[in-house]
């Protein structure tokens, strides 16, 4: 019995000196692979922070790899690569422009008398296109509305005098153009068309940079992410779906560049929807909401005042957003009346319609739609969509309207009755659609210094 308990002692040491030993041996393989792992893995990190277009096309990966190897690699780029942000501003930087502007205004001084003056503002600009005359510049509407003069400042520190070719001022977007024999070649080889992306597939938490002319000072850089997207913001002409970032936009920095890690504009930054009294709100107008918008004016002839486009209606006074939502009335421009044998007339739009698209461009202000009609030459085609009330409900119809011409306008079926809830301060049948588009009138917004 002694022996049997003297034996089990000796197996029980046997048993615990070998998972002692084993015990050892697995830490330290553990660790061992541990190790080497997170040194591979920090390796890689560091030294391949990503694969790039190039790199994807050099390897023959096809678009959609690239797309996914990119989405997936960001973060990675972003925390392990302290060079990440400073290369794509690098990139981006000969694609945006500083835009200098001045107007008159007119003020009143204590003594009640009115006297002219000289104002001067500034914001930024984004380069987005270029043809064998013109090199296109977008920025905000408020940037320039109103501006007597528009000057550009490029890459290189050169300034240049532009003209603006168009705007949508419900959108805040206007386009800036420059003759190309008119810029030094030097200048030409330094600067680039930015690349714009798609801001439909930003997601939020994305990593953002916004680029601009921040109060004027010069080129500015802030960095933050995609708060939110599709953010209503009320302005004073409309209510707008924007995107909206902590990344900090300064006045000047308007019509600047938000963009993604790999450099591509996904948005033009709007300091006008800032408030004082908010930290970490900033706004920015979505590309894939400004591109068909900057498109149509870079693409719009130059047209003169023969060839003017008239559509035959008169306005009756805009429906604010906050009546719209308080009374259940479409937001556009009210048709108050109807020219006898117009364009809009002969297409079917009448008295009372609420006027809300044109060629598939949202209309909330009178002024939008004259924007819009300015670029087009009579004869042309569009297509405008309203809406009709029918027992308190509003319709929604589509028609298509060919464009006369300005000199073709008639009288107005009926005088527009100062009882009516909408009825416009103009009397005259004045035709909407007279200008040249590149005569650099802009109508709007009073002058502003963001």
């Amino acid at each position: 019995m002694k022996g049997e308990i003297i034996m089990s002692k000796k197996n029980f040491l046997k048993i615990t000196t070998y998972a002692a030993v084993f015990g050892i041996i697995g830490g330290m393989s553990f660790e061992g692979v541990t190790y080497l792992s997170d040194k591979l893995i920090n390796k890689t990190a560091i030294e391949s922070p990503g694969i790039t277009e190039n790199q994807a096309e050099d390897k023959g990966t096809d678009s959609n790899t690239t797309e996914n190897n990119n989405t997936a690699t960001n973060n990675v780029t972003t925390v392990s690569s302290s060079n990440g942000v400073s290369d794509v501003v690098e990139d981006v930087l000969p694609s945006l422009v500083a835009i200098n502007v001045t107007a008159t205004q007119t003020k009143t001084d204590f003594f009640g008398r009115t006297y002219e003056q000289d104002a001067s503002g500034s914001g930024s600009g984004i380069i987005v296109g270029k043809d064998d005359n013109y090199l296109y510049v977008a920025t905000n509407n408020h940037v320039v509305a109103g501006a007597n003069k528009v000057s550009v400042q490029f890459y290189d520190d050169k300034v240049y005098d532009a003209v603006v070719k168009g705007t949508d001022s419900t959108a805040d977007i206007a386009v800036a153009a420059l003759n190309l024999k008119d810029i030094a070649a030097e200048t030409i080889e330094k600067i680039k068309v930015a690349k714009l992306g798609d801001s439909d597939s930003v997601k939020v938490g994305q990593q953002a940079i916004a680029i601009g002319n921040a109060l004027g000072y010069g080129t500015s850089v802030t960095v933050g992410y995609i708060s939110a997207k599709d953010r209503e913001v009320q302005s004073e002409d409309a209510t707008m779906k924007l995107m909206q970032t902590d990344a900090a936009i300064n006045p000047g920095n308007s019509g600047g560049a938000l963009v993604d890690i790999n450099g591509s504009v996904i948005g033009i930054n709007s300091a006008k929807y800032a408030d004082t009294e908010v930290e970490g709100m900033g706004f920015a107008i979505p590309m894939n909401t400004a591109t068909p918008i900057i498109q149509s004016i870079i693409n719009a002839e130059e047209v003169s005042e023969e060839d003017a486009a008239y559509l035959g209606i008169i306005p009756g006074k805009e429906i604010p957003s906050e009546y719209a939502e308080y009374y259940h009335i479409p937001e556009g421009v009210f048709v108050e009346d109807v020219t006898e044998d117009s364009p809009a007339k002969k297409a079917g739009i009448q008295k009372g319609d609420i006027i809300v698209k044109f060629n598939d461009m949202e209309i909330t202000t009178t002024q939008s739609l004259q924007e819009k009609l300015a670029l087009l030459k009579a004869g042309k085609k569009v297509k405008i969509v309203v809406k009709r009330s029918d027992n308190g409900e509003y319709i929604e119809k589509s028609m298509e309207v060919t464009l006369g011409k300005k000199a073709d306008a008639g009288t107005a079926s009926n005088t527009p009755s100062d009882n009516n809830a909408f009825s416009g301060s103009n009397n005259n049948n004045i035709p909407y659609g007279s200008g040249n588009s590149f005569s650099g009138n802009i109508h709007g917004n009073q002058f502003s210094k963001s």
